[in-house]
């Protein structure tokens, strides 16, 4: 594990919330200071992306190839990182994470990836870490809970910025939300101003989720190709991505003028 100078930024007495675990027949769970349900791995398939909103994030592969490197903000139970250790080997991924306890957790009860030169983990403040990429990741997941609502540092405009600053020429920027946060509709309105309303919603299937992706630049597919590549990426994958394709076209914020 990698331990950056921006982990300490916050002061000492800062109250990071406790890690639980519970289990249910074979899924095994992470919550944060509640009962809500944070990350879920499939003890007889680890790989396997358990909860809705998780699978709605991948959606981000009906506009892009395979990237060299994904930028994880909050680590939870690995699961993007086993997904993407399973389904794609060949991309580098970072997993930056603030609370010392949630990486001790998912290291020894949720079967991360082997950390070496594919995978590396780095207690930070997300927040901060992306300030020090300049067009370096090609693809930034960020899933930032503190056990009652979003963190409001990675929903603000200066965080916005920073992450496209982070971003290579063609990357996306992909964020879990709640439709039920009143606050939804204002964080859509400032990642539309600083992504130049290049902004995609992809309702998750259950719980109110969506997965919020926004693009570098304007993804040059047809809506026809898409539904052929959405076909395609759920025969290799297993995903429901004609389902989630879909869900996006319809989905209030979503803009589909730049994709006909």
């Amino acid at each position: 594990m990698s331990r950056h100078p921006y982990r300490r930024l916050r002061p000492a007495r800062f109250a990071l919330p406790e890690v639980g675990i519970s289990e249910s027949g074979n899924i095994r769970s992470l919550h944060l200071g509640s009962d809500t349900i944070q990350s879920s791995m499939n003890l007889d398939a680890p790989a396997e992306l358990v909860l809705s909103y998780s699978r709605a994030m991948m959606a981000w592969l009906l506009f892009a190839d395979t990237p060299a490197h994904i930028t994880q903000i909050g680590l939870g139970g690995g699961s993007f990182a086993r997904w993407i250790d399973a389904y794609l080997p060949d991309t580098r991924q970072t997993a930056v994470e603030i609370n010392p306890q949630v990486i001790n957790v998912a290291r020894s009860l949720f079967e991360l990836p082997f950390e070496g030169p594919q995978f590396d983990i780095v207690e930070a403040d997300g927040a901060e870490y992306v300030k020090i990429l300049r067009g370096s990741t090609d693809v930034l997941l960020v899933d930032g809970f503190d056990g009652e609502q979003i963190i409001d540092a990675l929903v603000g405009e200066p965080f916005f910025a920073d992450c496209r600053t982070a971003l290579s020429e063609h990357g996306v920027f992909v964020t879990n939300w709640w439709q039920g946060d009143k606050r939804y509709p204002v964080f859509l309105e400032r990642l539309c101003r600083v992504f130049d309303g290049r902004v995609l919603c992809v309702p998750a299937e259950t719980h109110g989720n969506v997965a919020v992706l926004a693009f570098q630049h304007l993804p040059l597919q047809s809506r026809d190709a898409l539904k052929k590549r959405a076909g395609k990426l759920a025969e290799r994958y297993g995903l429901d991505f004609p389902a989630m394709l879909k869900a996006a076209a319809t989905a209030p914020g979503s803009d589909w003028q730049w994709c006909r």
